[in-house]
């Protein structure tokens, strides 16, 4: 039986006791890593970031603990797929939000006395596995970085030995990777339904009345499977309305408007993201004088949709996250100062940005706890100790060290140029509930999962395993 509670995005959300874990888009409670392995930082907490004490602070750790370690610096990287020619400037704010968190901490003196240096690795697409070649060399570890084909470069990064709080992942081999934690985990075999039971709440006939849009990316085939699973685990069963678009394009969106309209579709579902190809989709379901609610990925809570909708044709346009919405910043103190650190950069904010900081200030927790003692098993052990995390407010809380979701949801609307928070009603709260976190069947995974939950593609004896 569901129940609701709705919760600030500051306070801790208590996350279901498993011990077997958005991408996100251009558009908030008490963290801790348990246990100070050294005590070196008695200043660390001297800043905040929203509800977080600051990891970074004076101090006088010492010593070449490991690689990229030094005395006076850790060498981190980070990256994204800035430099693909067909889309220059590809999830450059997380690269952005990176070096905001690492000017920010170097101001107050670096980790335990340590300044970080960033690497910057750019995996243009289709490049990752020479960036991930070039991290092996230098990095003690990968932290906020997201490649697209993360897949390609997986190898390569267990074979180093190299472990990464990612922003993102994509391939679900990466999503369970061994030496691998993740402020927002999105793992292959877990989902958060909240989106769609907020759907079926809101409009009771999507339960016999959604249409999903397939497309002929395998990867979004994969994706919809998962999806409509999640739609089924909230009492839907989608249409089949016969439609597949090709990924590249089409002609003409009509004829495939005109098939959800003869199918009876009242809604849509799309797990693409936003192009000018899915805005032709809607100007023809327009057309052909179907009016649907549309529920699709939060990658297309952007400014550019937002821009767009000037005519109204996505008035109907909702999103789930699992973050604070950028409209929320004056209720919540930690999107605020994500955008000021960024903003006084030069950077650009975003969904994906924060997902980055998240991750930087999660790593940063950790690498704080080490001290003098600064290793990579050593951080390994205190990320997998972390099982609450919310970067301070940007986000629902999450189990990192269990590779687990959210079970939290804020549901946003879009009504011609402006985003609004619908669900829950009130500004900075989320709707929470344990039956939002679903295990996907085995079918849906995309990929072998041992006893802990670790993808054994690639998975070799002498990986970095959590030591109690």
């Amino acid at each position: 039986m569901l129940y609701r509670k709705t919760v600030r995005g500051a306070a801790l959300v208590a996350l279901l006791a498993l011990t077997v874990p958005a991408c996100a888009t251009d558009r908030g409670g008490s963290d801790a890593v348990p246990g100070n392995a050294a005590g070196d930082s008695a200043t660390a907490a001297a800043e905040k970031f929203g509800t977080l004490d600051s990891p970074c602070g004076e101090g006088d750790a010492k010593g070449a603990t490991d690689k990229g370690v030094t005395d006076t610096e850790i060498r981190i990287g980070y990256g994204d797929d800035r430099g693909f020619s067909q889309s220059p400037g590809l999830n450059k704010e997380m690269g952005d939000a990176v070096e905001a968190l690492v000017a920010w901490c170097n101001e107050q003196g670096g980790i335990n006395g340590r300044k970080v240096v960033g690497n910057l690795h750019d995996a243009a697409m289709t490049q990752a596995n020479t960036a991930m070649q070039d991290a092996c060399r230098s990095d003690f570890m990968l932290v906020g970085h997201g490649f697209a084909y993360d897949g390609a470069a997986e190898q390569t990064r267990i074979a180093c030995k190299l472990p990464m709080v990612p922003g993102f992942t994509v391939s679900p081999h990466v999503a369970n990777a061994p030496m691998s934690y993740q402020a927002m985990p999105f793992p292959a075999d877990y989902v958060n339904t909240g989106i769609w039971h907020n759907a079926v709440k809101l409009y009771p006939e999507l339960k016999k009345g959604l249409a999903v849009v397939n497309h002929t990316s395998p990867a979004l085939v994969s994706a919809n499977a998962k999806s409509v699973e999640g739609w089924k685990s909230a009492g839907v069963k989608p249409l089949d309305c016969g439609v597949t678009l090709n990924y590249a394009g089409e002609s003409s969106y009509v004829p495939f408007a005109e098939k959800y309209k003869s199918c009876g579709a009242d809604g849509l579902w799309n797990s693409r993201s936003a192009t000018p190809s899915q805005f032709n989709l809607l100007q023809a379901v327009d057309q052909v004088g179907l009016d649907p609610v549309l529920f699709f990925e939060a990658t297309w809570y952007t400014d550019a949709v937002a821009k767009w909708n000037t005519a109204g044709l996505a008035d109907k346009l909702h999103v789930g996250m699992q973050y604070q919405p950028f409209e929320n910043a004056s209720e919540v103190p930690a999107v605020k100062a994500y955008t000021d650190l960024v903003t006084a950069e030069g950077g650009k904010t975003s969904l994906l940005g924060m997902q980055a900081a998240s991750s930087f200030l999660l790593w940063a927790t950790a690498a704080e706890q080490c001290g003098s003692e600064l290793t990579r098993q050593c951080v390994v052990d205190k990320l997998s100790a972390v099982h609450e995390w919310t970067g301070g407010g940007l986000h629902a809380a999450t189990d990192p060290g269990a590779n687990l979701p959210s079970e939290c949801v804020v549901v946003l609307r879009l009504t011609k140029n402006t985003w609004k928070q619908t669900r829950p009603a009130k500004a900075g709260e989320f709707d929470c509930d344990d039956s939002y976190l679903f295990r996907l069947s085995k079918k849906n995974w995309g990929t072998e999962l041992n006893k802990d939950r670790i993808s054994t593609e690639f998975l070799t004896d002498d990986v970095i395993e959590p030591q109690a």
